[in-house]
């Protein structure tokens, strides 16, 4: 046994059994190494951003964490946007970054780089393994601090000659951290301010946004009248028919402070508080309205749904009945031409029960409210902010659930960012249906150039947000990666599309041209 069997055989030892790569000659033992160990599932992908960002989307939905493999400093640079997103999202991820061999690294090759700097910003765990006899070890540290608070990221440097030196043992999996408890006193002090009669929103994130939270927090609000809220970017959120609803927080600040007017206390669940997107020359960066008191159940490291249901017993709400959503999206008919309204009209009208939905486009954000009444769901999106995330993120979540349909709801624009998406999903049959709402533009872009007080009526600048001349052909780009495509510029001809989309299995797109 080499080392990098050892540490193969070591993650998956751990729970690791999904591997997305792109790997190079410094992780060729690794590669070799998947032949003849037997347990761990390796998925290419073509540009390192969709292999970080499916390691994203598999962390958030399987609550475990797939490894990646990288190649060298550079191939850790091509990863690191949807790293950014993944550690906002506190998705559990564990990289395995080759290295050049220790006897060649003081030599100054052309891809000699500071890999622990590259790594650093996205990474609260990074190790650089010294012998191929304790990288076994290292691999089931790694894992385990992937684990650590509400997850995530650990960047293990693997030289190549531990990789290719004689290795003896396997490492045993560690043991899994757990979140902390929160104490009786503080949930005693929130019962206390929860009773006052203040106008209160406790805001969610995390696990307490899954079903069980939900269900705890709903019975809190039906006592107290608080409003539960989400960020307008959570990592996961468990939403539809017959669950408890969440107001999710506007984008723009000034729609926030509207949004928020009035609160008297925020109980944060997980959360941070709400602050703006962007600084803005005449807008606020903090969002908590003047006189408004936060107030702290649960940090992200603690058990935010063990906090609520704690709380749900401190109020006497044990019996309360939370409100929930309901099912309304049937009473849709298309007609007219294709708009971001009834493209989710559709969406809501036509998803399938416990489906997945990625959502990175604005015009799906500006009408997200319309599938609270679809089936139930789960709803994932761009926690960091970095585009190009959940075209790869709809993969890590159709690999974690490969019975559930995956529908990613995607600007053109940020699509170009990782299209090579798509190939993966071919290649891997993965049942994900991609909308791109193809309005030619970064749409948003242009409005943000007034926001922040800029000259708008330049010709340099609009062709900045502009994706015309050429205008893109998406449906020849999926087909070119071996996907299905149609395109589709009515709502009648959308929702059809849609329609077969939710009734078959494997990848397809769907161009929305708007």
């Amino acid at each position: 046994m080499n080392g990098a069997e050892s540490l193969l055989r070591s993650l998956i030892a751990s729970g690791v059994d999904v591997c997305f790569g792109n790997p190079g000659t410094s992780e060729m033992h690794f590669v070799a190494a998947l032949d003849s160990v037997e347990g761990m599932r390796p998925i290419l992908g073509l540009f390192e951003g969709v292999v970080t960002g499916a390691a994203d989307g598999y962390g958030r939905m399987a609550g475990k964490p797939a490894c990646t493999l990288l190649h060298l400093g550079p191939g850790l640079a091509n990863g690191l946007a949807n790293l950014h997103n993944a550690r906002r999202a506190s998705s559990p991820v564990v990289n395995i970054v080759g290295d050049h061999s220790s006897t060649h690294a003081r030599y100054e090759a052309p891809l000699t780089s500071d890999i622990k700097g590259f790594a650093r910003p996205v990474s609260q765990w990074i190790h650089s393994s010294s012998s191929a006899l304790t990288v076994g070890a290292d691999a089931a540290r790694a894992v385990q601090a992937s684990l650590e608070g509400a997850g995530q990221i650990a960047t293990l440097i693997l030289p190549a000659d531990t990789a290719w030196s004689p290795a003896d043992s396997v490492a045993a999996p560690l043991p899994a951290p757990v979140p902390a408890r929160v104490s009786d006193d503080t949930v005693e002090r929130i019962a206390a301010l929860a009773r006052s009669g203040v106008r209160t929103a406790f805001l969610l994130r995390g696990k307490a946004l899954q079903d069980q939270g939900l269900r705890a927090a709903g019975r809190i609000a039906a006592r107290t009248g608080a409003r539960l809220l989400c960020d307008t970017f959570a990592p996961r959120l468990q939403r539809g028919a017959g669950r408890v609803a969440v107001e999710r927080l506007p984008y723009f600040a000034e729609q926030v402070v509207d949004f928020l007017a009035g609160t008297e206390l925020i109980v944060l669940v997980g959360a941070q508080p709400p602050v703006s997107f962007f600084g803005y020359p005449d807008k606020p960066s903090w969002l908590t309205p003047q006189g408004c008191r936060i107030a702290v159940l649960a940090h992200p490291h603690e058990d935010g749904t063990a906090a609520l249901e704690a709380l749900v017993e401190a109020l006497g709400a044990q019996h309360a009945v939370a409100p929930l959503s309901v099912r309304t999206a049937l009473e849709y008919s298309p007609n007219g031409p294709l708009t971001g309204e009834s493209i989710m009209r559709s969406v809501a009208l036509h998803l399938p029960e416990n489906a997945i939905i990625t959502e990175e486009a604005s015009l799906a954000m500006a009408y997200y409210g319309l599938t609270e009444s679809a089936a139930p769901h789960d709803f994932l999106t761009l926690t960091g902010g970095a585009i190009g995330s959940m075209m790869p993120v709809s993969i890590g979540a159709g690999i974690a659930c490969p019975d559930r349909k995956v529908v990613n709801l995607q600007g053109d624009g940020s699509a170009m960012y990782t299209i090579q998406s798509l190939w993966t999903q071919a290649r891997e049959n993965i049942d994900v249906v991609t909308v791109i709402y193809a309005n030619r533009g970064y749409k948003i872009l242009a409005n943000e150039l007034t926001r922040v007080g800029a000259r708008t009526d330049g010709v340099h600048a609009a062709s900045m947000f502009d994706l015309q001349n050429p205008s893109l052909d998406f449906v020849a780009l999926a087909q070119g990666m071996g996907v299905e495509a149609v395109r589709a510029e009515t709502s009648v001809d959308f929702d059809a599309a849609f329609a077969r989309a939710m009734k078959r299995r494997g990848p397809m797109l769907i161009e929305a041209v708007i």
